[in-house]
C-alpha cells in the first residue's frame, strides 16, 4: 500500500481500534490460480505483538485447503471513507486551485494464514463473535437459542481459520495535506452534509 508520510498511521491503537470498529474484513490469500480474496466478519484479540485475527468460513470454501502457507495473507480492514468536495475549501475562492479527493481510513493486516477443523475451537469463536455484536440489545442471541442438533450441523459445515498478524499498515487519508482553513471547511462541509459516515470523517479531520 502506497503511504505518503503525512497520512501514516502507526500507533498500535488506532490501528486496532479500527479493526475492532470495523471488523468485516477482506482476506486477501494466493492460491493456485493466483490472488483470492474473501469477505468475512474477524474476531480481533490484542495478545501477542501485534494482535491476532479469528473467523471462520463455510466449509465449502477452497479458501482454507486452496492457500500458500509460504505467502502471508493480507486482511483488508476499511473504516470511514468519502467524497470531498473542492467547493469546501475557503483557498478555492482565491485562485480555482483546488480539485475533488476522496478521503478514507484504513488498515492492513498481514500473517501466516492457519487452519483450525475444530468444532471446539469453532463454537468458542461463534460464541464469542455473536456475544460481541449482541452485546447491547434487549434479547441477546446466543448460541443456546438453536436446537443443538442444527447447531452441531453447521459446525460440521464451518472451518475456523486463525491469523497472528507479523505486522499492520495504516492508512488515514484525512485532509492533513491541507491548510487549516480548508480543513475546517471539510469539517463543516462533513457536518452539514450529515450521516454517520460523514460524522465519522468530520470527525477525524478535526482531530488531526
Amino acid at each position: 500500500m502506497y503511504i505518503p508520510s503525512q497520512f501514516n498511521e502507526s500507533r498500535f491503537d488506532v490501528l486496532h481500534g479500527l479493526v475492532r470498529q470495523h471488523p468485516f474484513g477482506t482476506i486477501v490469500t494466493m492460491g493456485a490460480s493466483g490472488l483470492n480474496a474473501n469477505h468475512i466478519p474477524f474476531e480481533f484479540d490484542a495478545d501477542g505483538e501485534h494482535g491476532v485475527l479469528r473467523a471462520h468460513i463455510a466449509r465449502a470454501n477452497p479458501l482454507w485447503k486452496d492457500y500458500s502457507p509460504d505467502v502471508e495473507a493480507l486482511v483488508i480492514f476499511q473504516g470511514a471513507h468519502g467524497y470531498i468536495s473542492p467547493s469546501w475549501y475557503p483557498t478555492k475562492e482565491v485562485d480555482g486551485r483546488a480539485v475533488p479527493t476522496w478521503n478514507y481510513m484504513v488498515v492492513h493486516a498481514y500473517g501466516p494464514l492457519k487452519v483450525i477443523d475444530d468444532t471446539t475451537w469453532i463454537r468458542a469463536q461463534l460464541e464469542r463473535l455473536s456475544g460481541q455484536h449482541e452485546a447491547g440489545r434487549k434479547q441477546p442471541w446466543t448460541i443456546d437459542d438453536a436446537p443443538a442438533d442444527y447447531i452441531e450441523k453447521l459446525l460440521k459445515a464451518i472451518v475456523g481459520i486463525e491469523i497472528p498478524i507479523s505486522r499492520l499498515a495504516g492508512k488515514w487519508k484525512v485532509s492533513q495535506n491541507q491548510p487549516e482553513e480548508n480543513r475546517a471547511g471539510v469539517v463543516q462541509g462533513l457536518r452539514e452534509q450529515g450521516g454517520d459516515t460523514a460524522f465519522a470523517m468530520a470527525d477525524a479531520v478535526a482531530g488531526r
